[in-house]
């Protein structure tokens, strides 16, 4: 099979969304399928991976680590035909998104559209507009535009029940981003000793992801604040960079806490695998995440969760079994942090049912999924009679 994924982001970008294109990308090109992909350029990124086409960017005025690509190609349509492209994957309904519909519509192939992103939730993002009126028109925007495709994808259960009650009508399938459970349980427990503050036997609480408003962060430097004076000797590592670190920092310092926390920057993936591995408990506070696929990576490197229950999260830790869900306040959370900490045995066995978990999630059994979507796709656009309208 040979397919198109359009994305408003890409590597070097990091996000959720950018690591399920390389996941997926990476075992469909294994099993033989083609994959060409459909980005944003950054400044200064030197290409490295074949099949990867690029689209002139500049830099979003509310986040200048996010380049927007302008959509424009004048050979693009010749070039997917030489490409005999058989589906096009989209991974947004904005820029590069509408770009890839309207490309299939040309083509006469579906179009398939993963809803990564809960948007309307990000609407702080844009600027010189009221976010409620901002918030209307993003759900009325990506319904219409998931609408006009042959088939969605939901990263969770959350995410689908959400979008159908937005008014999203066209078939949907849940398939979360797949991960590699072998790498993710192969990092070297020694580099955070190595290359930051912590000393062998503290405890060390991580995040991974990116530091920004959605993310909820402030709630963990509120929670370090009462971990401390229990557990002197904890860290709490946020293995992650984003725009929202100057005032992360001037919050730690507030609180009391900045000496006890490391805020490491965008690492490469492997230095992320390296990083679960020297972790005792991976804590999550986000309440708009659609599949939370860092969570399943770090019950994949064997860590217990705490998180805050919300969408996307809910879908992976097992409250009790394999970590522990609480509600949006700091003193539950941060007595169920104290817990675990306490109590090894307890922190062991939490840890063996993360792994057993994550297994269910390998990107193998994903792709599997992702494959028949594919056909389903292909079947629900036959039935049509011609390619689904994207404008």
């Amino acid at each position: 099979m040979r397919i198109g994924m359009f994305s408003d982001s890409y590597r070097p970008y990091v996000s959720g969304v950018v690591r399920s294109i390389e996941s997926f990308a990476g075992e469909l090109r294994r099993r033989g399928h083609a994959v060409a992909i459909f980005a944003p350029s950054y400044p200064g990124h030197r290409e490295d991976e074949p099949d990867v086409y690029r689209f002139r960017s500049v830099r979003a005025p509310s986040n200048p680590e996010f380049s927007l690509a302008l959509p424009f190609a004048p050979h693009l349509t010749r070039r997917a035909r030489e490409l005999a492209l058989d589906v096009i994957h989209v991974h947004s309904p904005f820029l590069m998104g509408r770009l890839g519909a309207r490309l299939a519509r040309r083509l006469g192939v579906p179009v398939v559209f993963t809803h990564h992103t809960l948007y309307d939730e990000y609407v702080h993002y844009v600027p010189f507009t009221p976010p409620q009126v901002t918030r209307r028109l993003t759900v009325h925007w990506v319904r219409s535009f998931a609408n006009r495709c042959d088939l969605v994808i939901a990263p969770s259960q959350p995410v689908e029940a959400r979008i159908r009650a937005q008014g999203v009508t066209r078939p949907i399938r849940v398939i979360p981003t797949g991960i590699d459970p072998d790498a993710l349980a192969a990092g070297d427990p020694g580099w955070l000793s190595r290359e930051w503050a912590t000393k062998p036997g503290d405890p060390v609480l991580l995040y991974v992801g990116r530091l920004a408003r959605e993310k909820n962060l402030e709630f963990l430097l509120e929670a370090m604040a009462l971990i401390l004076p229990k557990v002197p000797r904890a860290w709490l590592v946020l293995a992650a960079g984003g725009p929202d670190r100057e005032r992360l920092e001037a919050r730690a310092r507030a609180l009391g806490v900045a000496g006890r926390v490391i805020m490491t920057g965008f690492l490469p993936h492997e230095r992320v695998i390296d990083a679960y591995a020297g972790a005792d408990l991976f804590v999550f506070a986000s309440q708009t995440e659609t599949q939370g696929l860092v969570i399943a990576e770090s019950m994949a490197a064997g860590l217990p969760v705490v998180a805050v229950s919300a969408s996307g999260v809910t879908d992976l830790v097992r409250d009790g079994i394999d970590g522990y869900l609480t509600p949006h306040d700091v003193p539950t959370f941060v007595e169920r942090v104290l817990e675990l900490l306490s109590n090894k045995e307890r922190r062991d066995r939490m840890a063996a049912e993360a792994r057993r978990r994550a297994a269910e999630l390998s990107v193998a059994r994903m792709t599997d999924r992702l494959l028949q979507a594919y056909a389903d796709a292909g079947a629900e656009h036959a039935q049509a009679q011609g390619p689904t309208a994207v404008g």
